[in-house]
């Protein structure tokens, strides 16, 4: 499978075709099931090579590589026009669910379309419609995929739930939005809809309007459709058009194919397909000038143009972090994070950016002054929680002040702007990828950066022989056990001897595991038991039970988890696979888990009635869960977060164990709209408030209403742990708690990243109140996805 489509097709005739389908009866026989209409019972595979035609060819509906995540697929609607590069998607299930290869899609018996995802068996997509009395599925000529009842009345079709495609024929109607699918995220910032005002706009996180209709309020608005000609009409409720936008070529009947689509850098466009020429030409574009659709370069980034079109620059002095490619087959970037400026050593200093528009992101809330350029300047220099600040020039004497490091922005030369930027006064902060900077008040020192030099050198020699301990250590092991083996002639032989070693963990049979732990002598908890590697190293060993993966599966996990590596983490060891037996070798963390700490009236818990210690295990637990969702080479969720999960050293540092094993194990099956990571946000938000509270016996529900009331009423003493009064710092807390609410949101979009949440804990940005109380508790319903999250 390359690009966003899988090749191989089989047509059938019929008025409602369908191609390559295979009912469940057939699939062990390898029979294709063919006829007139698509029953109840049939399933698409997604290691299979399968896809779902309409009559006319035009569209195909099947699993589709996702460009973004290699590993991963989304199951949905494409053009079927031969070229992979032309072959856009234009639904996705879901609004573009990520599952995994061997997932499949089913029409079940009692008539829901079923998306069930290979690793776990459960479903995680449906479209509820079980018991309503459909008997086929048809994919139709326009590309909408229905259901249909015994009179062929449609009970449910793809057109009514759009993901970030508009196909002609297609409607909008209030509260319905289209969203742009996302390459780096859960979900993407940009969306697309009708307004309760009546206008379709162009919105950032729900918070910032940066393209409209602008036809006024006056208007009771029905809905905005897209029609064959080309033209995108906001119809009122007597259907007359009150507002419309046309393609350049509307009305040519030489164009019979076109689409509207949000794309991932947040513009609105409309698409015609150029037969001649196989190709698809961007024939309407609602932002003119791509630099004004807000944050269209990201955090840290600086949109402007150069001789080919829109560029994106970085304001960090590390430049590039890394690319991705787009589903175009370009790439995109995203731009390093900024110099702290609370660990410059030698002050601050601040660069001019000349014909600059800087900009709040996170929350993208500006203080606006009147203020002289010098003194904008000034102010930003003097004041600690300044990071920016923005002069116009255009004769208002208006400044703008960024007070969160999440900042954006737009520089060519007819903006009327000159913006400040804040950097530590050293030689590296002076290298920023900007042209017309200019540093002021730099104090650069060739003898400074010499010391940084030799200090990086010493570092670098320590770090060197740091590593090649570790190796010694780790070959020695390995050799250790190999002789051992070779030497007694281990009853139960090595099966797959290829796989010994995944990303340094070290392959074991049960026999020598139940050497490492002295035939499971000490019990640290169910099915938990301590022992020791020859090197003497204490290990815990963590015996399995109901692994439903295969032996590559549990490799593929294995490999995961064994690569990730984190301060926070409890790093993996090695692992035994028998028939019988499966187990997982970890280091070994001295002061047992964090509900012991908190919970167990136990006077040796050190440090318990410290808050600092408390928010330290907080962030670290954060910063850990960051790094399993963006930091690796693949997303690793962890899925089943809890006190119980995370354990503290000698130094009562927090360690998560338990990350990226939910694929071995069954699960009871639900239905959810949410992924993984998302679910991890929501632990997240409970964990956070039990180590505010100190409360174990209090559910989840409850102790969200008892937050929420007592955070809304100024009241936290009445929440907080008693054994926290008078020494926790009560902004502190009240920022912990507003954060732990909003993971807990009931819309798994309002939810922040876990990025976002450790700037919050770490008090970089700010955070606003979220919504009431009715809006959370984790529901295992189809929702619909919401709106982002607002921080102030």
């Amino acid at each position: 499978m390359h690009g966003m489509q899988k090749h191989h097709q089989m047509h059938f005739r019929g008025k409602c075709t369908l191609a390559a389908l295979f009912v469940l009866s057939s699939i062990a026989s390898g029979e294709n099931f063919q006829g007139d209409s698509v029953p109840l019972g049939f399933e698409l595979s997604g290691h299979g090579e399968q896809v779902l035609v309409s009559q006319n060819g035009v569209f195909a509906f099947g699993f589709l590589s996702d460009s973004s995540k290699n590993d991963y697929f989304v199951v949905g609607i494409r053009y079927n026009l031969g070229n992979s590069d032309v072959n856009l998607p234009v639904w996705t299930v879901g609004g573009g669910i990520r599952v995994s290869e061997n997932s499949t899609f089913r029409l079940s018996i009692d008539g829901s379309f079923v998306l069930i995802d290979g690793f776990s068996g459960s479903p995680v997509w449906n479209s509820n419609t079980s018991n309503l009395g459909v008997v086929k599925a048809c994919l139709l000529d326009n590309g909408n995929l229905v259901l249909v009842g015994l009179k062929e009345g449609v009970i449910w079709g793809s057109f009514n739930s759009p993901t970030d495609t508009l196909l002609p024929g297609q409607s909008l109607q209030f509260p319905q939005t289209l969203r742009a699918r996302s390459l780096n995220s859960v979900t993407s910032p940009y969306s697309f809809g009708v307004r309760r005002s009546g206008n379709v706009e162009l919105i950032w996180e729900d918070t910032v309007t940066y393209w409209s209709s602008q036809f006024g309020p006056s208007v009771v608005v029905k809905e905005a459709n897209f029609d064959e000609e080309g033209v995108f009409r906001v119809l009122d409720a007597y259907n007359a058009s009150v507002w419309y936008q046309s393609a350049e070529d509307f009305s040519d009947p030489s164009v019979y194919l076109r689409h509207m689509r949000i794309d991932f850098d947040g513009n609105l466009r409309i698409y015609s397909w150029n037969g001649d020429l196989g190709t698809w030409k961007v024939t309407w574009q609602a932002v003119g000038n791509q630099c004004d659709v807000f944050g269209s370069c990201g955090i840290y980034g600086l949109c402007s143009y150069n001789s080919t079109g829109p560029v994106c620059e970085c304001l960090s002095s590390d430049g590039l972090d890394y690319g991705m490619v787009s589903e175009t087959g370009s790439r995109t970037y995203r731009c390093k994070a900024m110099v702290d400026l609370g660990s410059c050593e030698f002050g601050s200093s601040l660069l001019v950016l000349k014909h600059t528009e800087i900009y709040s992101l996170y929350p993208p809330h500006d203080v606006r002054l009147m203020l002289s350029l010098d003194a904008c300047k000034d102010f930003c220099l003097n004041d600690s929680s300044c990071f920016a600040s923005t002069s116009r020039n255009d004769g208002s004497g208006l400044c703008t002040i960024k007070k969160t490091s999440y900042i954006s922005g737009y520089r060519y030369s007819y903006v009327p702007a000159t913006s400040f930027l804040k950097v530590c006064s050293v030689p590296q902060a002076a290298d920023v990828h900007i042209n017309t900077s200019v540093p002021l008040y730099a104090q650069q020192s060739a003898t400074l950066f010499h010391e940084s030099k030799v200090l990086t050198t010493a570092l670098a020699i320590v770090l060197l022989i740091s590593i090649s301990a570790f190796l010694t250590i780790e070959t020695f092991m390995f050799w250790y056990i190999y002789r051992k083996r070779k030497n007694h002639q281990m009853s139960i032989p090595l099966k797959n001897s290829q796989g010994l070693n995944y990303s340094g963990v070290i392959r074991l049979s049960f026999e020598e595991v139940k050497g490492l732990t002295r035939n499971f002598v000490n019990e640290l908890g169910p099915n938990m038991f301590k022992g020791a590697l020859p090197n003497r190293m204490p290990v815990t060993v963590k015996l399995l039970t109901n692994v439903i993966a295969s032996e590559r599966q549990f490799h593929m996990v294995v490999s995961a988890v064994g690569s990730a590596h984190h301060r926070n983490l409890v790093s993996i060891k090695g692992f035994c696979f028998e028939h019988d037996h499966k187990s997982l070798i970890y280091e070994y963390v001295r002061n047992g888990s964090l509900d012991q700490w908190l919970f167990n009236n136990n006077p040796n818990n050190r440090y318990r009635d410290s808050w600092k210690r408390r928010l330290d295990i907080a962030i670290g637990i954060a910063r850990v869960i960051t790094y399993l969702h963006m930091g690796c080479n693949q997303c690793i969720v962890h899925g089943d977060l809890r006190l119980e999960n995370v354990l503290l050293d000698e130094c009562l540092v927090a360690k998560v164990t338990g990350f990226g094993l939910g694929r071995l194990f069954e699960k009871e099956i639900v239905s959810s709209s949410e992924t993984l990571p998302e679910r991890d946000v929501y632990m997240f938000g409970e964990i956070l408030l039990r180590i505010v509270c100190g409360k174990k016996d209090v559910n989840g529900e409850n102790l969200m209403a008892l937050a929420y009331e007592a955070c809304q009423d100024g009241n936290l003493d009445a929440f907080i742990d008693a054994r926290l009064e008078g020494i926790a710092d009560w902004e502190e807390v009240e920022r912990t708690v507003k954060i732990a609410l909003w993971c807990m949101q009931n819309q798994t979009s309002r939810r922040p990243s876990m990025g976002e949440v450790v700037k919050i804990l770490e008090g970089v940005i700010s955070v606003d109140m979220p919504p009431s109380s009715t809006a959370f508790a984790l529901k295992d319903s189809i929702t619909i996805k919401g709106e982002q999250h607002e921080y102030k």
